[in-house]
């Protein structure tokens, strides 16, 4: 099961990098490359632990659906979500937020286990976990970016 960890370091206060990582607004303007849209669930504004949302979006050309829900919410400090429904086996994505001196550390873990068994494997070897490990760095960035604006 890949594990996918990423730390970003945002000029901006810890309880803002919290509120715009769970904005699904926000995370609607990180990921406009794969056009992710909420379609169900929270739609909009703030998630809060316990609700799901699903997301659509275009990954490797194809249009598809996800279903994810907040398990944990430490405010404003950590949140995880997890997949309830779409195309990997499953995944739990921990976000996790630290007062760092001038700003805030971003840590986003995303442990996956695609589907398909042993053809999943190869295929996180040849391109999936790759394509993810960018994804979330992009997603980072972007965040980062928006935060350091606003702030």
């Amino acid at each position: 099961m890949p594990i996918i960890e990423h730390q970003q370091f945002i000029k901006a206060p810890v309880e803002l990098c919290f509120d715009l990582a769970r904005n699904v607004d926000i995370h609607t303007k990180t990921t406009a490359k794969t056009m992710e849209v909420a379609v169900d669930g929270v739609t909009e504004g703030l998630l809060e632990e316990g609700d799901t949302v699903t997301w659509e979006a275009i990954h490797f050309g194809i249009k598809q659906r996800l279903k994810a829900q907040v398990t944990l919410m430490e405010k404003p400090n950590k949140f995880v979500d997890i997949m309830v429904k779409g195309a990997f086996h499953s995944f739990v994505h921990t976000h996790q937020f630290m007062e760092e001196s001038g700003g805030t550390i971003m840590i986003d873990e995303f442990q996956y286990k695609s589907p398909f068994g042993p053809i999943g494997v190869l295929a996180d070897k040849l391109f999936l976990e790759k394509y993810m490990r960018e994804f979330i760095i992009s997603r980072a960035k972007a965040l980062k970016k928006i935060a350091e604006n606003v702030h």
